[in-house]
């Protein structure tokens, strides 16, 4: 009984959302409410600051969150050892990623995974998110990863990791010496941004929209086709990009990148497997299970 009650906090703790945790766990709202009380009567704490319609962790909300990460990926990892005993594993799966993805999550995810299940072939493509979505939709690709935020009716949608997009300049440039800037500059500042079908351009467009600003008013430098080639750039203009925290962390870690930071602005999404809809595939659910409990942090 308890463990439910800790999964209703994790899914309350993970949205933030009373409503949203409800959908997701297919129970009343009140009955979510009642589970947070009674975990927060059970330890004498308070679990969550409301103000309003907003709800957010307390300290003491957020220790529990953290352990309960722990504990979920234990049963995680339970499971899918206990699994592993009962069945052998061979074939081939071809898995296709965007382009953030595939250069800096998959790698060492593929090379553990290999070494786990040697007698399982594995093939990557890389393409931006609307090349991948089309190979799975021609079957040819087994399972799809990608960044994004519309989803499409044609596919299962499963989480895989939470990234954080920042505003990234060279260290030393002239607008990040206070480290922040407002509306007006980012309008004023020139952007280094990705192509049309990008997961990525779309995550940016998506949270630029409350502010009342569209992809179209910003000062586009350049459009180009990878991170990698964005970050070059970058280390040698004076122009910006919005970039994973997941393909900047060395650049950050030597000083050769500045994060700049902008009121009311905090984009964040989850990467995503796609799989077409109906049975699933052994193999892709195999390696999306292995993935999910791998620490890539």
């Amino acid at each position: 009984m308890f463990d439910f009650r800790l999964q209703v906090f994790h899914t309350v703790a993970k949205r933030l959302n009373f409503t949203k945790a409800a959908e997701e766990l297919y129970i009343t709202q009140p009955a979510v409410t009642k589970h947070i009380r009674q975990i927060e009567a059970h330890y004498k704490v308070k679990l969550f600051d409301r103000q309003g319609s907003k709800i957010s962790l307390t300290p003491a909300g957020h220790s529990l969150f953290e352990y309960a990460e722990q504990i979920f990926a234990i049963y995680r990892n339970l499971e899918f050892e206990m699994n592993n005993f009962a069945q052998s594993h061979r074939g081939l799966l071809r898995i296709g990623a965007s382009t953030t993805v595939a250069q800096y999550l998959l790698p060492p995810i593929l090379a553990s995974f290999h070494d786990k299940f040697k007698d399982i072939r594995l093939s990557l493509t890389t393409g931006n998110t609307e090349q991948i979505e089309r190979l799975l939709h021609n079957q040819e690709i087994d399972l799809g990863v990608i960044e994004g935020h519309s989803k499409q009716t044609l596919f299962k949608y499963t989480e895989f990791i939470k990234d954080e997009l920042l505003l990234i300049a060279r260290t030393g440039h002239p607008k990040g010496k206070k480290g922040a800037i407002s509306k007006e500059e980012l309008l004023e500042t020139s952007l280094l941004l990705r192509e049309p079908g990008s997961g990525t351009l779309e995550v940016i467009a998506h949270a630029l929209k409350p502010l009342g600003i569209k992809l179209g008013q910003l000062k586009k430098e350049m459009q180009l086709g990878s991170t990698e080639s964005i970050k070059r750039y970058l280390m040698n203009s004076n122009a910006m990009a919005f970039l994973s925290v997941f393909t900047v962390l060395k650049e950050l870690e030597n000083k050769e990148f500045s994060v700049i930071e902008m009121d009311e602005l905090n984009i964040e999404r989850y990467f995503f497997f796609i799989q077409p809809h109906g049975q699933g595939d052994s193999l892709s659910d195999l390696f999306m299970k292995f993935a999910l409990h791998y620490n890539l942090r």
